[in-house]
């Protein structure tokens, strides 16, 4: 029975990790979004915080998503006078989104996912073989 609450935790933590890869995709998507007009603010980016809770069923401890907001951290500016979206002063506003940093992100999520997924799958053939252990 430890081995279903094992897989049940891991699924969970890809439920989580395939969020946080989500919301990352879309932060990557919107990277160079600006506003249309002047004074609009461009495309905001999120983060994910994940939260521990008590599985009760199991007696176990599973993470789960617990808000996608916004990080808060000024805009970038770049001077384009030309862009629709510039302020009096030439400068736009673009996204505070780092390509970079959410390049990492990813990788961090996409390494998580798969360690959950190496847990479901040793714990199922551990529970194969152990269907196969009584069988004989």
């Amino acid at each position: 029975m430890d081995l279903l609450k094992a897989m049940a935790a891991a699924a969970k933590g890809m439920k989580a990790q395939g969020v946080r890869m989500r919301v990352i995709s879309e932060n990557l998507a919107n990277a160079e979004t600006t506003g249309n007009q002047s004074g609009q603010a461009p495309y905001r980016r999120q983060i994910v915080t994940f939260k521990n809770e008590l599985n009760r069923a199991h007696n176990t401890r599973e993470v789960e998503v617990d808000k996608v907001s916004y990080d808060r951290s000024d805009f970038i500016l770049k001077f384009d006078p030309n862009h629709p979206a510039a302020d009096e002063n030439g400068y736009v506003k673009m996204p505070n989104v780092n390509p970079l940093v959410e390049m990492m992100d990813m990788r961090e999520a996409q390494r998580s996912y798969e360690a959950n997924l190496g847990v479901i799958e040793m714990s199922r053939s551990m529970l194969m073989r152990t269907i196969e252990l009584l069988r004989a």
